[in-house]
């Protein structure tokens, strides 16, 4: 038969596990101080855990919003251009035709 913990060949028979409480109310009491400190202790990791975790988010949340901005300047200059016409597009400027009338030449 194992044992309690899956140890092979220990027997809860064997008196080696013994389930007697040797324990004083004293000892007890230092137990429950010694736990309620560490829910304490723990309680207080739980709240700066979430506290770093919201941060976490707000950082990710404004580094994905300079992202977009950043994209959106780099994208900016070429609709600029695309909305201001450069100097040799036809659209602008006169073209040959338009000027040849106003001077004449073409009557």
């Amino acid at each position: 038969m194992s044992g309690p913990n899956g140890d092979p060949n220990i027997s809860t028979d064997d008196g080696i596990i013994n389930d007697d409480d040797d324990f004083g109310d004293e000892e007890y009491e230092a137990i429950n101080s010694m736990l309620d400190q560490i829910n304490s202790y723990l309680d207080d990791l739980e709240e700066r855990n979430d506290s770093l975790n919201g941060k976490l988010h707000e950082l990710m949340e404004s580094n994905r919003q300079a992202r977009l901005e950043f994209r959106a300047q780099l994208n900016s200059p070429q609709t600029q251009e695309e909305k201001c016409p450069a100097d040799g597009d036809s659209s602008s400027s006169p073209s040959k035709e338009d000027l040849s009338e106003d001077n004449g030449a073409g009557k």
